[in-house]
């Protein structure tokens, strides 16, 4: 399954590359982010490989995070791989005539089990609404200084 999302950032695209490059900054428009521990390269850049562990209604996920490339500020591409399911995701930002900062996300969701499968055939929209909801975590975090850590 693969698709796009947009959102426009009130703020100019060196602020919201610079927020984007921290991965301290995860946390804060990514819930049930709890640990972020770097596996292999050098932070933030091409091949570099960091393992996010969520904790959702007590339950646990990992996923490895593998920068595919790094080409800020107009490129951020990952491939986000955790059990059962693989995402690659292809990010571009755009500095806007207004000063503002246009992200495009392009997600691609690849199953590699038979029960990941079935939910992307049988509720797509549930990874659509994810991907959305952590593009607005990211723009209330980097407009409003909102987090997402304790809420």
């Amino acid at each position: 399954m693969k698709f796009s999302t947009e959102i426009l950032i009130r703020k100019p695209l060196q602020d919201v590359i610079h927020k984007m490059n921290n991965i301290e900054n995860k946390k804060h428009w990514q819930n049930g982010l709890y640990r972020i521990e770097h596996l292999s390269g050098n932070p933030g850049e091409f091949g570099a490989k960091i393992r996010l562990t969520y904790r959702f209604s007590g339950r646990q996920m990992e996923v490895i995070e593998t920068i595919t490339k790094q080409n800020f500020p107009e490129e951020f591409h990952a491939d986000y791989a955790s059990k059962g399911i693989r995402n690659i995701q292809e990010n571009y930002f755009k500095s806007t005539k207004e000063g503002d900062t246009l992200w495009t996300c392009v997600n691609e969701y690849i199953p590699t089990n038979f029960i990941m499968h079935a939910m992307i055939v049988f509720m797509p929209r549930t990874y659509k609404k994810q991907a959305r909801k952590y593009m607005a975590n990211f723009k209330n975090f980097i407009e409003n200084g909102t987090s997402v850590t304790h809420a």
